[in-house]
């Protein structure tokens, strides 16, 4: 089927990819002067034939918010918009109240997977009607990671990134506490290799995961991350979790622990936050600060 990817970034044109080669037609439109298939946002609604699917992978906030505005403009009764990128789920009721006075589906969508999600899926945690599910159904299975798992229709508008949040929150707490572990490691003066001794956690261990899979990775492309800065921005989603959580008096201890660093690491350069800076771009391709950088 076709669908139209809007923003052609980290995520966004390695899923349009994912989605060309189990053979749908995704047509691509960027906002920047990158490699795209049409120029504009009327040019793309004019090229996918009714009734169109239209993902939009751009920054969360303002730029979402513009875009699903505009779309909605374009589009016409019985055309969906999936909104993929990592929007506060509290956005995404006003967005499908307003897309539903005309006739237009919307549906949430946290993506997970990161730079790796070409090779090994994007994991999808959908929200929306199951009308409008349905109709998109062939889309999230080319996307998604192949096997059980890997894919949910979390619940109605808002459930998808409600999800999305509340797995960034954990992923903030788990990436804390590696880059805890580590700095530990080589602070005490009794490990003579402690690089070995986070690969030798990577089998058979109850640490063992994708996330320090991605740290051993971090280890061998700039060992001890001498020249990495510890400085880490934090997306929104894990200060989110937190907020919500204390809105709904639900204790979030480690979550909570866990965002500050990314605060602290603003004014200093600790070690773990050489850890945190790392998994990050690892996972989502996000940039490093390196000593001698200008």
């Amino acid at each position: 089927m076709q669908v139209g990817m809007v923003g052609l970034g980290r995520m966004g044109a390695n899923m349009a990819r994912r989605l060309r080669e189990a053979g749908h037609d995704a047509v691509g439109y960027d906002a920047a002067p990158v490699p795209r298939d049409v120029g504009s946002l009327a040019d793309l609604v004019t090229r996918l034939s009714p009734s169109r699917v239209v993902w939009t992978m751009v920054p969360a906030g303002a730029p979402t918010r513009q875009t699903i505005a505009d779309l909605g403009g374009l589009l016409e009764p019985g055309d969906i918009v999936i909104d993929g990128s990592n929007s506060r789920y509290t956005e995404a009721a006003p967005h499908a109240e307003r897309l539903s006075a005309a006739g237009i589906g919307f549906i949430d969508c946290g993506v997970s997977g990161g730079v790796w999600g070409y090779q090994n899926g994007y994991p999808l945690m959908v929200g929306g009607a199951l009308e409008h599910v349905r109709a998109a159904q062939p889309i999230f299975d080319a996307l998604r990671p192949a096997g059980e798992g890997g894919y949910v229709h979390a619940g109605g508008v808002g459930a998808g990134h409600f999800a999305k949040m509340v797995h960034n929150g954990i992923e903030y707490g788990l990436m804390q506490s590696y880059a805890e572990g580590w700095e530990l490691l080589g602070s005490v003066g009794l490990v003579d290799d402690v690089t070995a001794v986070v690969k030798s956690w990577a089998n058979g261990t109850m640490v063992r995961s994708w996330l320090l899979d991605l740290l051993i990775r971090a280890l061998d492309a700039e060992p001890g991350l001498a020249r990495v800065q510890g400085y880490a921005e934090d997306t929104g989603e894990g200060r989110w979790t937190v907020q919500t959580a204390m809105e709904h008096a639900v204790p979030l201890p480690t979550i909570s622990a866990a965002l500050h660093p990314r605060f602290s690491s603003r004014q200093e350069d600790p070690p773990a936050m050489k850890v945190i800076a790392a998994l990050r771009n690892q996972i989502g391709g996000h940039p490093m600060r390196m000593t001698g950088d200008a």
